[in-house]
Parts: C-alpha cells; sequence; structure tokens
C-alpha cells in the first residue's frame, strides 16, 4: 500500500478566514488519491494539514497569517481553572439539569468555508470568556490560607488598636483635657509628659508589611513540617507521599465523575470510523448531516442551499487515510473517525478526528446551536486530549494531542496555547518548541524561526530528485528513469518544489502521480 498524491502547486492572493484580507493567503497544495497514516503523520510533522482529500501547507514567510502547527502533551496536561469551570458546568447539566444561557458568547471558529478553492477548515471553536466565579472547596490547601487570612486578620486588628491608642496618646494633654483653640487665637499646648513607655510605639507601615510577611514564613514552615510528620508517621494512609488532597484532580476525575441515578440528563460519546464509512456512521449519517447544517447556518450564517449533503460529505466525511488496525495499535485502529456526543438519544455535536501512529489529529468540530450554553468547543477539546491518554495506555508511541494551526496574530485563534504544556513547529527545521519559548518572538513578528540553533537545517531536505518515486502511465518508478520517459518541457521545477516540502522520507515513500 502506497500513497498516491498529484501536486497541485502554489496557490497565491485568496481570501484569508481569519483576518479577511480578500488576497492575502499563500499555500501549496495537493489532491491525495489515498494516504497511509504513517505518510500523514510524517507530512502534518512538516506542517500540512487535511481538508476531505485535500492536503494543503501554507507558506509561512508569505501568507497573511501565518499558521503554525500545535501539539499538546495530554500525558503532562493539568486542566487549568477555566477548563474546569466548563467541566462542572457541564457535570451541573447532567445530574441536575442546571444551566445558564446568559453570557455566553459564541465560540469563534477557525475559518470559514470556501468549497471553490478547497480551503483549510481547521479545527475547531474553543473559546470559554464566561464570568469566573470559584467554587466551595474543603481542599487542605484552601483550609490553610484562610488560616494565614485568620492570622493576618487578627494582626491588622491588633495594629488598628495600636495605632488608634498611640494617636488618643498623642492628642491627649498631660492634665487629660483635650487641647480647644478659640477662633483667631492659637492656642499653646501645655507641655506633656513624654512617652507612654506602657504603649507600644508607634510602627511604620513598611515595618507592618514586614511583620506580615515574617508570619506568614512561620505558619507555611510550621505547614511544611506538619506535613512532613505525617508523611513519615502514616506511610500505610499516603502511599504516594502525598496527601490526597493535596493532589490536583486529573481530566479524567473531572469528565468520569459518577452521575447520580436520578441524573437529568445521560451523555454518551462514540467513535465511529468514518472513512470507509463502518455500519454506525451509515445510521447516524442522516442525523449527524441535520447538526452540521443547523450548525453552518446558525453560527456561520450560511444560506439553506450551501450546506449540502455532497459539500457535507466532501469536506467531513471523505478521506484519503487508509484504515489499519494492527495488533499493536489502538482498539479502533488508524485512521478517519467522528466522535459523537449523544444527548439522552440524539447527536447535539461531532468531532472530526484522524488517528495516527503517534497522535490524534483534530480536524474539525460542529455542534447543534441549541447547546451552545455547554461551551461544546472547550468541551469537546478536553474530551478528545482525554480519548488521547485513554488510547496511549494500549499503544505507548501514541501520546500528542494536534490542534491544528495555531495563529498568533489572530486574536480567536490564540486560545490554543491555553493548552499547555503545547510545542509550536519550527517553520524552517520542522523541530518542536515549547511554546513559551515562542510567544516572545511572535509578539515581533507574525512569522518566525523558533529553531534557536543557526546552524540546524531541515534534515529531510531533498539534494537529489533521482530517488522520488513517480506514478506514470500506470508504472511506478523513479524519477530519473521518468525525465528519460517524460515527453514535453521538464517539469523539474515543480517537482523540486514539491520534494522540498514533503520532505526525503515521504518523497520515497508517497507516488507522485504525472500525467
Amino acid at each position: 500500500m502506497a500513497s498516491v498524491v498529484e501536486y497541485k502547486g502554489p496557490r497565491v492572493g485568496y481570501r484569508c478566514g481569519y483576518c479577511d484580507s480578500p488576497a492575502g493567503k499563500v499555500s501549496s497544495g495537493m489532491w491525495a488519491h489515498s494516504m497511509t497514516v504513517q505518510d500523514y503523520q510524517a507530512l502534518i510533522d512538516r506542517g500540512w494539514r487535511r481538508s476531505g482529500k485535500y492536503v494543503y501547507k501554507p507558506v509561512m514567510n508569505q501568507t497573511c497569517c501565518p499558521q503554525y502547527t500545535i501539539r499538546c502533551q495530554p500525558l503532562h496536561f493539568q486542566p487549568s481553572k477555566s477548563h474546569k469551570k466548563v467541566l462542572k458546568k457541564m457535570f451541573k447539566f447532567l445530574s441536575k439539569g442546571e444551566f445558564s444561557k446568559g453570557n455566553n458568547e459564541e465560540e469563534p471558529m477557525d475559518s470559514q468555508m470556501d468549497d471553490a478553492a478547497v480551503e483549510d477548515f481547521v479545527l475547531k471553536s474553543k473559546l470559554d470568556i464566561q464570568s469566573d466565579r470559584r467554587p466551595l472547596s474543603e481542599d487542605y490547601n484552601e483550609v490553610i490560607e484562610s488560616e494565614v487570612k485568620e492570622k493576618e486578620e487578627n494582626l491588622e486588628a491588633k495594629e488598628i488598636q495600636q495605632f488608634n491608642q498611640s494617636h488618643a496618646a498623642k492628642e491627649s494633654l498631660g492634665s487629660g483635657e483635650p487641647s480647644r483653640t478659640v477662633k483667631g487665637v492659637p492656642s499653646t499646648p501645655k507641655p506633656g509628659k513624654g512617652a507612654d513607655l506602657s504603649k507600644p510605639p508607634c510602627r511604620k507601615a513598611k515595618d507592618i508589611r514586614k511583620e506580615r510577611k515574617r508570619q506568614k514564613l512561620i505558619l507555611k514552615s510550621q505547614t511544611d513540617k506538619l506535613e512532613d510528620f505525617q508523611t513519615e508517621r502514616e506511610p500505610q494512609l499516603l502511599p504516594s507521599g502525598k496527601s490526597k488532597l493535596n493532589q490536583p484532580k486529573s481530566i479524567e476525575d473531572f469528565i468520569f465523575d459518577t452521575l447520580p441515578e436520578d441524573a437529568a440528563h445521560q451523555l454518551k460519546v462514540r467513535v465511529v470510523r468514518s472513512s470507509p464509512p463502518s455500519s454506525q456512521f451509515k445510521a447516524t449519517f442522516q442525523e449527524s448531516y441535520q447538526v452540521y447544517k443547523r450548525y453552518q447556518m446558525v453560527i456561520h450564517k450560511d444560506p439553506p442551499d450551501k450546506p449540502t449533503v455532497s459539500q457535507f460529505t466532501r469536506f467531513l466525511c471523505s478521506s484519503p487515510l487508509e484504515a489499519e488496525t494492527p495488533p499493536n495499535g489502538p482498539d479502533c485502529g488508524y485512521g478517519s473517525f467522528h466522535q459523537q456526543y449523544w444527548l439522552d438519544g440524539k447527536i447535539i455535536a461531532v468531532g472530526v478526528i484522524d488517528v495516527l501512529p503517534y497522535c490524534v489529529s483534530s480536524v474539525y468540530l460542529y455542534y447543534d446551536p441549541d447547546y451552545s450554553f455547554l461551551s461544546l468547543g472547550v468541551y469537546s477539546a478536553l474530551r478528545e486530549i482525554a480519548f488521547t491518554r485513554q488510547l496511549h495506555e494500549k499503544t505507548s508511541q501514541l501520546s500528542y494531542y494536534y490542534m491544528g494551526f495555531y495563529i498568533h496574530s489572530c486574536p480567536k485563534m490564540k486560545y490554543k496555547g491555553q493548552y499547555r504544556p503545547s510545542d509550536l513547529l519550527c517553520p524552517e527545521t520542522y523541530v518542536w518548541v515549547p511554546i513559551e519559548q515562542c510567544l516572545p518572538a511572535l509578539e515581533n513578528s507574525k512569522y518566525c524561526r523558533f529553531n534557536q540553533d543557526t546552524k540546524a537545517v531541515d534534515e529531510e531536505r531533498v539534494n537529489e530528485l533521482d530517488r522520488l518515486r513517480v506514478l506514470y502511465k500506470r508504472t511506478i518508478m523513479p524519477y530519473n528513469i521518468y525525465k528519460k520517459r517524460q515527453k514535453g518541457p521538464s517539469d523539474e521545477a515543480i517537482v523540486q518544489q514539491y520534494a522540498d516540502l514533503v520532505g526525503q522520507t515521504c518523497s520515497e515513500r508517497m507516488l507522485l502521480f504525472r500525467s
């Protein structure tokens, strides 16, 4: 089995769905007649993405909005405060049926669809900017914080009392009578007896702050010693060496928290193969399409005649990826899938994903607009991260979650950087760099080389084309043989361009179709 691709070359000056530039977008593309998951994994690690069977790569130093491939590390992922808020909101809705539709911002999408251009229809809406209210908790850390706060309040009350006493002492005279002034005639106060040694001296604000900080450090030290003492004395209760209350809840703790028996709603997530379509996919096709159609009309303001069945199929159901189910692979196998979210027996959202040798790659999300109050963009991303962790248990090398493209110059696309830890792909040397190291450079320039090693080069660059494989007149041959049989003007320049973009490994594995 070999990948067969037809390189279309660069496409310059078309509309950008991110900044609305009418002619600022530049990308190279190819039509994938078929593709192995190994080849597609190698391609996305060089900045390629797919939309249906069309595979494209932005020309990073020319396009108006450089799109950097971003991947999250699910094995080290910890949900942020805003992520937890979304997960708790879903649990509250499922268990009690409680929700609030007020103040819910529409989640922005990565791009608008353009069928004529077969544009890059990447990832999903994942932005939740609702008000943040911290829930009550009996977490051990919060108990310590409350004790510190109580000590501070007591200290402040004492300081206020001391200040008032000192202030009263200054205002009083030796005889104990209040000082008076007659209008127009300043009175001279009687000499006092000096400082009252029985009362504490007045302190500066700086000294007060120092004392407060000292008290907090003392309290923290005592708390740490108590924890160490408990760890040594009670190993049978604390097998991990730390109090369970001190360990942050994992993403699974939130997602798979047990619902009460009388839960208001039931949510089930099913993974069905979309290409080739499984029986479950076929049985739910129409219902899934209707959710997509309504999503496009309400969220993207598409006219009713635009989101057709053929457009839906071409965009989100067709895939060049060949299905594989190796014995040492994940239970679902490799290839393209729809992750369906069923609420009380009906589909409310669908995440389109590819399962590849080293990652789960998110392609798109569409959902029923009636349920946008559940922040389904964020929720689905968290579910896909948890799904990647689940697949990793069976297939150890599958350990990344690819979120499509990160566009620093587009405010609605920067949210992907909130899923930490994550890395960005260097557009010149194709090495992964932690996003924290990339952000300062992106603040100064839209296009950046992230690799700090100035001598580093693309290790997969093609120096000579002879080993590149070509499919010509139904015959597979190396490029040097194809050149001899080729009729008409030489196409070496376009073939070299293709080889530079896909790299040495893919150029030797994939078949470049030439007519």
